[in-house]
């Protein structure tokens, strides 16, 4: 049997994590979670687990310009914390350290009618604080990796779910609504939080290390994410063509417009691996999501 210990207590992820855990392999896997907040986790050993999930980080929320104190939070606790705990996990003994980045270290999504595919050749390139400070915690944990110490770092696109936050959330309230929405074509990478799950699951149990992009097995388009959402409903969304130019003038008004139809996608054989951790398709993901 195998022990997890999740650094970063109630967030979705983590708590996601520990319920498929318990619902799938509880024989196999037992996980604990500590609390990251007060800082009473440095006195905890981690000897006695073999991998540490490290999920305690704060999301990116702000859409405009930020506070020199709030930047100086994004490092604190994304980038100081995670070396930090990876530090405490390699003296201690543990053989396994999972870091949850972002796609987001290769910046934002492409503006509207353009695309934006990322292979393993691309470069990072974050677009603000949120994004660098997930890339220098990458640079900081992969120095201590070795022989005895296996660093693995995630870096899934949008994870959606029952409960998530973001902007599937929001789309979701949209399609339940209203009758129309527009039509854009784009091309967007999802990541079902089970199908997460199940691969940081294959991670501990073939105690890998390296870089990972996991995503489901298919793309996304935003306007037709819409129609499924309110098909699980019973309802129907009608798709209206002829609105790019429109959008296009809204993306230089705000930047959530290209976050929304914008295109943001990993190649698919970046995400390709030897365990099938892709158990749900996207439309079986959106109806569990909502019912």
């Amino acid at each position: 049997m195998k022990r997890i210990l999740i650094t970063g207590a109630n967030s979705y992820i983590g708590t996601s994590f520990e319920r498929y855990i318990k619902e799938n392999y509880s024989e196999d896997y037992t996980v604990d979670t500590v609390d990251m907040i007060d800082g009473s986790w440095r006195a905890k050993s981690f000897s006695e687990y073999d991998t540490i999930f490290h999920v305690a980080g704060i999301a990116h929320s702000d859409n405009g310009k930020i506070s020199e104190e709030k930047e100086k939070l994004y490092y604190a606790v994304n980038t100081d914390l995670t070396v930090e705990t990876a530090k405490k996990a390699k003296a201690d003994g543990v053989n396994q350290f999972i870091f949850m980045s972002s796609a987001i270290v290769y910046g934002g999504s492409a503006p509207i009618g353009k695309k934006k595919v990322i292979t393993k050749e691309t470069p990072v390139s974050p677009a603000n604080c949120y994004g660098d400070s997930k890339v220098q915690a990458e640079n900081g944990i992969k120095t201590l990796n070795d022989d005895s110490f296996s660093v693995v770092i995630l870096r899934p696109p949008m994870i959606y779910g029952r409960g998530s936050k973001g902007n599937y959330p929001l789309l979701a309230k949209i399609a339940l609504k209203t009758p129309i929405f527009p039509y854009v074509k784009n091309e967007r990478s999802m990541l079902y939080i089970e199908n997460l799950c199940e691969f940081v699951r294959a991670m501990v149990e073939n105690n890998e290390q390296g870089t990972f992009w996991p995503q489901n097995s298919e793309y996304s388009n935003t306007s037709e994410l819409v129609k499924m959402i309110a098909e699980a409903h019973g309802k129907k969304v009608y798709l209206i063509k002829g609105f790019g130019w429109s959008l296009k003038i809204m993306s230089h008004v705000t930047g959530l417009v290209n976050k929304a139809f914008g295109s943001l996608s990993y190649d698919m054989s970046l995400s390709e691996y030897k365990d099938n951790y892709r158990k749900t398709e996207l439309k079986e993901s959106v109806i569990k999501t909502e019912k």
